[in-house]
Formats: structure tokens, sequence, C-alpha cells
């Protein structure tokens, strides 16, 4: 199963940590585990090309992808946002393989 954690002190998007394998299918054929891979590294890789990385901490590897607010970035937010929108989307599709949670 795929765990994610969205913390928001104060209600406000701070750390994004998603870790695990979905299970859905075998390695190499699980969508679910793509579509969560793909989400993750395409917030990545926005926030790399548009340099914004002095503003968040990124650390991503296979089955683990961690993003850490250091300074309040407006764009660097709302990719973050955009992020929790398509992983709480994936977990109503399916729910036996993603489990999401928020922290406060």
């Amino acid at each position: 199963m795929i765990e994610t954690r969205f913390t928001k002190p104060n209600g406000k998007l701070n750390e994004i940590l998603v870790t695990g394998h979905a299970g859905y299918a075998k390695h190499g054929q699980d969508i679910v585990c793509a579509a969560v891979s793909a989400a993750t590294l395409v917030t990545a890789n926005a926030i790399l090309h548009l340099k914004l990385n002095d503003a968040i901490h990124l650390d991503v590897k296979e089955g683990y992808f961690k993003a850490t607010l250091k300074k309040h970035d407006d764009t660097v937010i709302k990719l973050l946002e955009n992020l929790e929108y398509t992983l709480l989307d994936l977990e109503k599709q399916y729910p036996k393989y993603i489990k999401n949670q928020k922290e406060g």
C-alpha cells in the first residue's frame, strides 16, 4: 500500500511524504504505482526546472518522496497543493492501494 502524509501546521501545507508500493499488480505493470510516481516526479521536476529548490527540500528515491517547505513560495505551495489534490483523487479511485492522512 502507498501511504501519504500531508503535514499542515496552522492549516497550511508544509510537507508531503509518500512511501511504499501499491501492490495493485506485479512490478512493472502496477498502474497505481506508476500514477503516484508520475505525479511526484512531475512535481519534483517542475520545482527543479523553475529553480525553486531554495524554497523546498526534496528527497526522492524509489518508493519514497518527501517535500518539505523551507520558506514560503507561492509557486511551490501551489505545486504541492496540486500534488495533494492528485493523490487524494487517486485514493478515491484506488482506496485499497493508497491511504492518505493529514496531520495538523
